[in-house]
């Protein structure tokens, strides 16, 4: 997994110590120009530079000592040129001091500003650590790696999720995305995940396990004390997700796909779509759509690799407006392991979006490897 990690800011420390280098000297090169400068030319207003440039680095401390500095500065050319009841010079500093205590409040504004978004960003690394944990890169006869991608670059989560749970037979894996944004689409996420880890290894079946699955979503949307949800919009809450159950002993893996864009089965530099005969609703619609689960079989052999991914990936989209080529990107990184896949296909979806994405995006590579002898 490629979580999001907490980062200090990129002006910390000794870097923002050589940056006051900067307002310092323009406030001695207006201090040195202005007193050498002609009778009818004032610099002195530039002055106010020098605590506003400042503000965008350094605290509201320093702030107010490079303000204060600028408008000595100020002080010594009015004394120099005139004198310090000169009228033009009287406007100047007053002027700024105005524009350095506006400076300091400004300051003040952002030094709090980054000591809540460190809070939420402390915040969002823990829930991130219990709701979507890191994938083992090894299970059993899989070899897997995973990566999220959150389209808000301060978010670590979203609606995106995963999970695998080891079984006396074999290894089950989910991946989903749950309709919406927001710490709701955060709480669903979480909700289907707690029922997948606690479940997947107890129901016998992947339909058995599909089916607590989708009552567990149904119910929390009929719970009570959920916020009301208007019946026009019923249908419109839900989670689309892939569940696989692929067997230790056996070279298949069994799926069931409710609404969910289609796994690809990378074999031998070829690539094909997973496609169901019969796709189950996304799961919370049940009530609307009724269908009966059945695991459809596909065959995953000793070196083949199951790509697993959310909308977010094939729904991104350039400054054209062209769709990511999934598929095609894939199909030249197929005879690749789990890590360098998901490793380029990360830096290639960034380049396409140029660095943004619109949607969160997920994906999985899973890796069926020979059995020791």
């Amino acid at each position: 997994m490629v979580p999001g990690r907490l980062r200090h800011h990129p002006l910390s420390g000794e870097p923002r110590h050589a940056l006051l280098a900067v307002p310092i000297v323009l406030i001695g090169m207006v201090t040195v120009v202005d007193i050498l400068a002609p009778p009818g030319v004032h610099l002195g207003p530039f002055l106010v530079a020098a605590p506003a440039v400042t503000a965008s680095f350094a605290g509201p401390r320093t702030t107010a000592c490079v303000g204060a500095l600028a408008v000595l500065a100020q002080s010594v050319v009015a004394a120099v040129r005139t004198s310090l009841v000169d009228l033009n010079h009287t406007f100047q500093l007053i002027t700024l001091i105005l524009m350095s205590a506006f400076a300091v409040s400004f300051a003040a504004w952002r030094e709090r500003h980054e000591t809540e978004l460190t809070q939420l960003r402390s915040v969002a690394t823990a829930a991130q650590e219990v709701v979507l944990k890191p994938l083992p890169h090894r299970i059993g006869p899989l070899r897997i790696a995973s990566v999220y991608l959150a389209a808000e670059s301060e978010a670590q989560i979203g609606g995106d999720l995963y999970a695998a749970a080891r079984t006396e037979q074999g290894t089950r894996i989910v991946i989903g995305d749950v309709r919406g944004k927001g710490l709701e689409a955060v709480g669903d996420a979480a909700l289907l995940l707690g029922a997948f880890r606690g479940a997947a290894h107890r129901q016998a079946d992947l339909p058995a396990l599909v089916t607590f699955l989708e009552g567990t979503v149904s119910s929390d949307l009929d719970d009570p004390a959920a916020p009301d949800v208007a019946a026009e919009d019923r249908g419109e809450s839900f989670i689309t997700a892939a569940v696989m159950d692929i067997p230790d002993d056996e070279p298949v893996l069994h799926l069931i796909n409710c609404g969910h864009p289609p796994p690809l089965l990378l074999r031998r530099g070829q690539v094909s779509p997973l496609e169901t005969r019969q796709s189950a609703p996304p799961l919370g619609l049940t009530e609307f759509v009724e269908t009966d689960l059945s695991a459809e079989t596909f065959s995953f052999q000793h070196g083949d690799i199951a790509l697993l991914y959310t909308d977010g990936v094939i729904e991104a989209r350039n400054q054209d407006g062209t769709f990511y080529p999934l598929t095609e990107r894939v199909a030249g990184r197929a005879d690749t392991g789990p890590d360098a896949l998901l490793a380029h296909l990360r830096k290639d979806l960034l380049r396409h979006v140029g660095g943004r994405l619109g949607d969160d995006a997920a994906m999985v590579a899973i890796e069926r490897m020979p059995r020791p002898l």
